[in-house]
């Protein structure tokens, strides 16, 4: 301990007197460590750490084919009698309800959930109980309501009285049973839901009630289960797969292909849970990637600082120290700066976890990130500052094992251990080729978000206003619901610089995606989903919603209000669709085709094809069905108009609530709403382009301390070539020679891994391509600053050198 202190106290002296390389030493680490410790934090709070539940890893998600939302409320109860793997199954949706507590309604989002959903999760109410099986007794049988911890605290300011209140839920009186355990928000970790109600009062909560006998809807709800002990998930699979071949065989026409897998819950099964975990890895590669470059940076000003230091380790050397003991010295002085720079890191990382915690980026849906830091992240970033110090540490090792005392007292102070050193350059190559790959992979995120940007997506955002409102939360229901839906129409088409407006059931590209629904060629005569020509994309529209939109009407007609349900029934479809399920787009308006319940539809109008559930998709067909001969009860009237976005939402409040004060609307600018869906592209964008910065920061220390050190160490050898004659060229090549060819030999191999690895980002960045010829451009031009910019100083200093200072001083 005795030696320890010893080491401890000449290592605080010696970083006292460099207080620039004590600096700049903990400044990269914390960056480097920092970096790593926000990715890590992030991917231990979605992918890492389970659901905030009891024996949460006995918990999965059942899926139907690839889509986590894939089962219908029939199937769920055969699947929930029939199967012997799970103590129970439960089933729950994500809708949204306008609930009245007294005051001013308001949109709360809820989750809809069979009544053993709390009893499959074992988790237990922060005040008064939750709803059980034995609260069921038949459709509309428990209008009940728990409360979420976050919603009673904010909208009831803890107050402990309301178990027992009625309030209103889409005007219908229902009973607060109680308030969930605070941090529980149900299934899906980044969804913080307001309420749970019984899915039996599916009917009060949306005016449909066919669909709880529906075997048919396999879009409406999710399924969650609870292995039994004992149980592998592998056996659990065959276990549903062999109920879903007797469901099957016993409904041909309701059920779809496709087998029963597991997957885990949380990140709405492998729907978000695959592209996450891929991009989350990704983004921990390359932040381990900035901390190997980091401490390659320490290395070299570490084996510089040696080499600079070398004729006081020899004297050291001379009068008897061993080796050991100068090395574990330089140890010391590498654990104090790597346990500094762990500290700063860390600090920084938890601060920024804290606000990702809170932060909501998209103020319409109750989304968040918990990533709320635990143990783990403490765990990782000390782990990480101890390698680092041992990594930054080691590089000197070799020089100090083989110095030789004598030799290094002998060529005083212009001595060195070696003016070229292989470890040292192999650590700036690999630091360079870090950089250029996360320069090429940000430049690529950055080019992809414009293009997406500037893409056509199927319709124009610009100058248009989305109204979004449910009319089912406002009392309508039937007939009452089109007849409310035109004479909001008509009612903002009168408003003074209106252009047009339209009506959609749901608007492309809104999160969480699409209607769907399966279609038939006209000669298809069984009509089981096996024999389904395709499944597009489903809008039901008003007339004018084409012309409201921006969607281009390549031939035939759009709607009218005579399309109606006495009419013959009609579509319009896209170009995907006629060519898939017509087979052929240029003859394509006049055919027909035949929905799921048989009915004959004839194409009346072709469209351009767009972007419907995300931006990454593959060409998709879509159709598009009259208003009145599908009538849905959601409904977004799309506003084309060049006033100003807040007279004109002002101007269309108004008039919407001088029709029914109590409708609950929420009115934003089309290129607003597309946030959501640019949301991953400008997420994948900025995080790259941070690592990018660093990584080029990192790049621009260590070429120039290489830089600086060879003209330093070379000085009397420069002055001795200017006054032999020596050009310019010839004297920078002299002193910068070496650090120039290895920033080329790096910057030519990270291009290379850059553009090889750039390739997992066109799976979260629409129209990504690391084959772009500006992207390529770019990261040369890049590349290329950096080196300058790291180099300017050593050159300048090279080509200012006075060789009669330098031959006196000798």
């Amino acid at each position: 301990m005795t030696t320890l202190l010893q080491d401890l106290r000449f290592a605080l002296r010696q970083l006292r007197k460099s207080p620039g390389f004590a600096i700049a030493a903990v400044l990269t680490l914390a960056l480097a460590i920092g970096a790593n410790a926000l990715v890590f934090g992030v991917l231990n709070a979605l992918i890492l750490r389970p659901l905030n539940v009891p024996q949460a890893e006995r918990l999965f998600v059942i899926q139907h084919g690839s889509d986590v939302a894939s089962h219908s409320y029939p199937d769920y109860r055969d699947l929930r009698q029939r199967n012997q793997s799970f103590d129970d199954v439960a089933v729950f949706a994500i809708s949204q309800s306008g609930l009245d507590t007294g005051n001013d309604p308001s949109n709360v989002w809820e989750y809809e959930t069979s009544a053993n959903y709390f009893d499959v999760l074992r988790t237990q109410p922060y005040l008064g109980r939750f709803f059980h099986a034995s609260d069921e007794h038949g459709p509309n049988s428990a209008p009940y309501i728990v409360l979420s911890y976050a919603y009673w605290h904010s909208h009831f300011q803890d107050d402990r009285g309301v178990v027992g209140r009625v309030v209103r839920l889409n005007r219908h009186p229902f009973t607060i049973l109680g308030v969930a355990p605070p941090g529980f928000q149900g299934t899906i970790l980044f969804f913080a839901s307001d309420v749970f109600v019984p899915i039996l009062n599916h009917e009060q909560l949306s005016g449909d009630a066919t669909i709880l006998n529906a075997r048919g809807a396999h879009w409406m709800f999710e399924m969650v289960g609870r292995l039994r002990p004992g149980v592998t998930p592998a056996q659990a699979t065959a276990d549903l797969n062999s109920v879903n071949s007797y469901l099957k065989k016993s409904y041909p026409k309701e059920e779809s292909d496709g087998s029963y897998t597991l997957a885990r819950p949380g990140l709405h099964g492998d729907y978000l849970n695959g592209p996450t975990r891929a991009f989350l890895a990704g983004l921990m590669l390359l932040s381990v990637l900035i901390l190997l470059a980091a401490c390659a940076n320490l290395g070299s000003l570490f084996a510089a600082r040696a080499a600079d230091r070398s004729r006081e380790l020899a004297l050291r050397l001379a009068l008897g120290s061993s080796r050991n003991r100068i090395l574990r010295q330089l140890f010391t002085e590498s654990f104090l700066l790597s346990l500094a720079g762990g500290v700063a890191g860390l600090a920084a990382s938890l601060l920024l976890l804290r606000r990702l915690s809170v932060w909501q980026p998209f103020p319409r849906y109750p989304l968040h990130v918990p990533v709320t830091p635990d143990g783990n992240v403490y765990l990782v970033a000390f782990v990480l500052a101890l390698v680092s110090g041992v990594l930054s540490g080691i590089v000197p090792v070799r020089q100090i094992l083989r110095a030789n005392p004598y030799e290094i007292v002998k060529a005083g102070a212009a001595g060195a251990f070696g003016r070229r050193m292989t470890v040292r350059d192999v650590l700036l190559v690999v630091q360079i080729a870090i950089c250029a790959v996360l320069v090429t992979s940000s430049m690529v995120a950055v080019r992809g978000l414009l293009r997406a940007m500037h893409s056509n997506f199927g319709f124009e955002p610009r100058n248009a206003m989305l109204v979004d409102t449910d009319l089912t939360t406002a009392g309508y229901s039937g007939d009452r619901v089109p007849a409310m839906q035109r004479r909001m129409i008509d009612a903002v088409q009168a408003i003074p610089g209106v252009d047009s407006v339209g009506s959609v059931n749901y608007p492309p590209l809104e999160p969480p995606g699409t209607w769907q629904g399966l279609v038939y060629t006209d000669t298809t005569e069984d009509l089981r989903p096996s024999n389904a020509a395709a499944d597009p994309n489903m809008f039901n529209i008003s007339p004018d919603y084409f012309r409201a939109s921006g969607t281009s009407l390549l031939a035939g007609r759009a709607f009218s209000w005579h399309d109606d349900a006495n009419a013959p029934r009609v579509a319009v479809v896209n170009r995907e669709f006629a060519r898939r399920i017509l087979g052929s787009v240029p003859d394509a308006v006049g055919r027909y085709f035949k929905l799921q319940d048989g009915a004959r539809v004839r194409v009346v109008g072709l469209v351009e094809d767009g972007k419907y559930a995300n931006l990454t998709e593959a060409r998709k067909p879509a159709m598009f069905l009259p208003l009145l001969q599908s009538p849905a009860s959601w409904t977004w009237l799309v506003v084309r108009s060049n006033r100003d976005p807040q007279e004109l939402a002002a101007a269309v409040r108004g008039v919407l609530r001088d029709i029914d004060p109590g409708m609950v609307l929420a009115i934003r600018p089309w290129s607003t709403e597309l946030g959501g869906t640019l949301f991953p592209s400008r997420m994948a964008t900025v995080s790259l382009g941070v690592l990018g910065i660093m990584g080029a920061m990192l790049s621009i220390t260590g070429i120039f301390g290489l830089a600086a050190y060879s003209v330093s160490k070379r000085l009397r050898e420069l002055g001795i070539r200017i006054a032999l004659g020596a050009q310019r060229r010839e004297v920078l090549q002299a002193a910068l020679g070496l650090p120039l060819r290895l920033f080329a030999i790096g910057s030519a191999a990270g291009l290379v891994l850059g553009v090889m690895g750039s390739r997992v980002l066109a799976l979260i960045v629409y129209q990504a391509t690391p084959y772009d010829p500006l992207v390529l451009a770019g990261v040369v031009l890049a590349m290329l600053l950096i080196g300058m910019f790291a180099t300017w100083i050593p050159a300048q200093r090279a080509l200012g050198v006075n060789p009669l200072a330098l031959l006196r001083e000798q």
